[in-house]
């Protein structure tokens, strides 16, 4: 158990499948890596919807060093997973605080004012 508590993570809700795996292998001879729901956050915010570390942090309630550390775990089990024909669990551990999925369009465009 580690000393410190874990600060409560703020991710979309997710109602997507659960496991993935490769096509034509039984998920039981296979196996599991298990991705947190907080890394799989992590992950749609840097990479799909490309924000800045520092943006995708604020918006899930952490600081950009554990963003990092999330990151980083999470995109080594995909790797895992692909390159070695792993399943994939997506679990949701009791720190993610699950708020309804924000919609993808609200950015806006980077550091020109349209009009005054």
């Amino acid at each position: 158990m580690s000393p410190f508590r874990k600060k409560e993570r703020i991710c979309r809700a997710f109602s997507g499948a659960v496991y993935f795996k490769p096509s034509g292998i039984p998920l039981a001879s296979l196996a599991v890596n298990t991705l947190e729901l907080d890394e799989l956050e992590a992950i749609h915010l840097c990479d799909f919807e490309a924000l800045h570390q520092s943006q995708a942090a604020s918006k899930m309630n952490i600081s950009t060093s554990t963003l990092q550390r999330l990151l980083y775990s999470g995109r080594k089990k995909i790797i895992d997973a692909l390159y070695n024909s792993k399943a994939i669990e997506i679990v949701r551990h009791e720190n993610v605080s699950e708020l309804p999925p924000y919609s993808v369009n609200t950015r806006r465009p980077c550091g020109r004012r349209r009009g005054r």
